[in-house]
């Protein structure tokens, strides 16, 4: 059972420093406390669960990587660049 929710919008860019594949991803988190007081987070995107972009290892372009984690809207600025 869940004590406490808050949810909150937060958007990420990444690189692939293998391939140069770059992308750009909103996720909706919800933070939730049991009532044992257990905090977990929850990211979501497009309604489906999704794991934490923070732990993403797998570029979707090669599925190799490392992967790069950047400030939202540096990858899309740069692709009028790339045409």
């Amino acid at each position: 059972m869940e004590r406490d929710t808050e949810t909150v919008h937060e958007a990420y860019a990444f690189v692939c420093l293998h391939c140069g594949h770059g992308w750009e991803e909103e996720y909706e988190i919800r933070h939730t406390t049991d009532l044992a007081g257990h905090r977990r987070a929850d990211y979501f995107t497009r309604g489906v669960r999704v794991a934490s972009p923070l732990t993403r290892a797998d570029c979707p372009s090669c599925n190799l990587g490392p992967i790069r984690i950047l400030r939202p809207g540096r990858v899309n600025s740069t692709r009028p660049y790339l045409a």
